[in-house]
């Protein structure tokens, strides 16, 4: 049995984390922790996701002093804050934890992209080398040796679940990038209230237009440039892409489900649609990304689906552990 650890359990995600590992059989929940500071602090998770009233009755530990409890742990869970997660991280590395990190503090390896899209300088070059990035269909052997996973953001799950595939084998007119037009639920900004994600102050509205951060860690991984931009939309959680990409001359549709299928035949958490394309509430509660598509001549638009919160956080994190510890990749998951 693994001990583990899930740091900000409190919110959304964390709350979402908290429930998978509880029912795993491998893993043994030892702590929920928030910083000392938190107002969640010696309240349960349950009074806060009444979700789990009678089942999740857990406290919400103060974390005051990691150096220890990270002697106590196998595994832990980041569900933080992108500055908590680089301090934080290498405390619990050095004692020898695996950690799951669902922040950003170490998906690319280029410092000076934090001080250009976070707002912090990195500190820990030495973590950035070894992180492993947590996209779970494509990072299979990689994370089965890490000892840092770097999950992947919610709407970059989505894109590179569509585009890699594509992308690697060489189906796309790159002289046109793919353009990312992508909307999520407002719980993707977390569980701190602000009047910019207050549910009756959300209008349909694209934000971060050429500037966030998600763009450069798409770009980054696929290897390609790509156009993303973000809508925050009013409803509560999940995920829709719409990606236009141009093809490269004479590739059909056959070609392009030929090649998802041998990307994903054999990876139960990618659905694909033979007819049509994914909606929303074919995916929210439930770790999947779903991909369909369509085709008029050199044009092709791809739509992705998924839970921001699970296939696109928690489910991916627990995923990615699971890979880790030679546990089936959806234990607890399905």
């Amino acid at each position: 049995m693994l001990n583990t650890l899930i740091v900000g359990a409190s919110g959304y995600a964390g709350a979402e984390l908290t429930a998978y590992v509880n029912r795993h059989p491998q893993m043994n929940l030892t702590a929920l922790g928030v910083s000392a500071q938190s107002n969640d602090a010696g309240k349960l998770l349950s009074d806060l996701h009444p979700q789990y009233k009678g089942v999740l009755d857990i406290p919400l530990q103060p974390l005051n002093d990691i150096s220890e409890l990270a002697k106590t742990v196998d595994l832990v869970f980041l569900a933080t804050a992108h500055e908590v997660s680089h301090d934080m991280a290498p405390v619990f590395l050095d004692a020898g934890c695996v950690v799951c990190d669902l922040s950003g503090a170490f998906r690319v390896n280029q410092a000076e992209f934090y001080t250009r899209y976070y707002g912090f300088e990195h500190q820990h070059q030495d973590w950035l080398d070894r992180a492993v990035y947590g996209l779970a269909e494509w990072q299979h052997e990689a994370i089965k040796q890490a000892q840092l996973v770097a999950v992947p953001g919610c709407y970059p799950t989505a894109a590179q679940l569509a585009l890699k595939p594509l992308v690697d084998g060489g189906l796309l007119n790159l002289d046109q990038w793919p353009v990312i037009n992508a909307v999520s639920g407002v719980s993707g900004a977390g569980r701190k209230a602000s009047l910019g994600n207050s549910f009756c102050e959300v209008s349909f509205q694209p934000y971060g237009i050429f500037n966030h951060r998600h763009q450069p860690e798409i770009s980054a991984h696929l290897g390609v440039p790509v156009i993303f931009t973000p809508h925050l939309g009013n409803f509560a959680r999940g995920i829709v892409e719409t990606i236009t990409c141009r093809l490269q001359p004479g590739v059909s549709a056959a070609d392009i489900a030929s090649t998802y299928q041998q990307a994903y035949h054999d990876k139960p958490l990618v659905r694909l649609y033979d007819k049509g394309v994914p909606a929303l509430k074919a995916v929210v509660g439930l770790p999947y990304c779903d991909i369909g598509f369509s085709v008029q001549d050199e044009h092709l638009i791809v739509v992705a689906a998924e839970d921001n919160l699970l296939k696109g956080a928690a489910a991916q994190a627990v995923q990615c552990a699971n890979i880790r510890f030679g546990f089936e990749p959806t234990q607890a998951l399905i």
